[in-house]
């Protein structure tokens, strides 16, 4: 069955969701945006239409919101909230733990138990269950193993059995993933150790907030198109939320700016 036949269907499995998002996110970024966007919403009414149905009150704001312009973009919690699943599954896509980068940033360093840098199959189990538990969900562990090995087909880019920072940061709605907007300055691990240690000016091996604030500027400056700086504070306050007590070690920094394994 295609991504459109999936798309007549009064419900669809996690499964089923999993194959739409992957057709539609051609380019396998993150997010649908441009004419990837276009053509969801265009299939998605006639795969409705050829099967008899009306769009629901929640495609139609959707189609509403995006169907007249092409620079929208959106993440795969926008496509949870308008595709009826059959299964609890996606459930959390629509839990408010994840309010915002801040709460996610903070969620990060929860799961993240041994300090590694990404989350492993076992953690991310817990993060699930977690969720489903807050979202008054009880289910058995056999589906719990099940949804687990899902959410890393969906998320995991690389295919190496784990998520990082960014693959599992897709939780967030775009407009409040700011990490997207840290995609487009990744450094290298020579040019980010080097960053490091000319922000981290008293040489405790940490970066505080004011030097977090003094790198966070520059950054803004020289990558106009990516950051904005007025979005400094937000920026600021997420990033810090990855702190132990207020210092950044620089594998945590590194999580957000370095494009290379230190």
């Amino acid at each position: 069955m295609t991504a459109e036949t999936h798309l007549q269907g009064v419900e669809i499995s996690a499964a089923q969701f999993f194959e739409i998002w992957h057709h539609y996110d051609s380019d396998g970024n993150g997010y649908m945006d441009g004419k990837e966007l276009q053509n969801f919403i265009q299939e998605l009414q006639q795969a409705r239409k050829k099967a008899g149905l009306d769009l629901t009150p929640e495609m139609k704001a959707f189609v509403e919101q995006y169907g007249k312009t092409p620079d929208g973009k959106i993440g795969i919690v926008e496509l949870a909230q308008i595709l009826p699943t059959e299964e609890n599954f996606l459930l959390f896509f629509r839990c408010q733990q994840l309010k915002s980068s801040e709460d996610f940033m903070q969620t990060w360093r929860k799961y993240d138990s041994d300090h590694s840098g990404f989350i492993d199959s076992e953690e991310l189990k817990s993060f699930l269950k977690d969720l489903l538990q807050k979202a008054n969900k009880q289910i058995e562990d056999s589906k719990l193993t099940e949804y687990t090995e899902i959410m890393l087909r969906m998320f995991d880019a690389n295919n190496d059995g784990k998520l990082e920072l960014t693959e599992l940061a897709r939780l967030l709605p775009v407009q409040e993933n700011f990490l997207i907007k840290f995609q487009g300055v990744k450094m290298c691990a020579k040019e980010f150790n080097k960053a490091f240690e000319m922000y981290d000016q008293d040489g405790n091996g940490y970066i505080d907030e004011n030097e977090l604030d003094a790198l966070l500027k520059d950054l803004c400056e020289k990558n106009k198109k990516e950051l904005d700086i007025n979005n400094l504070a937000t920026y600021k306050k997420s990033i810090m939320a990855l702190s132990d007590g207020g210092k950044l070690y620089r594998a945590e920094l590194a999580l957000i700016l370095c494009a290379e394994e230190n």
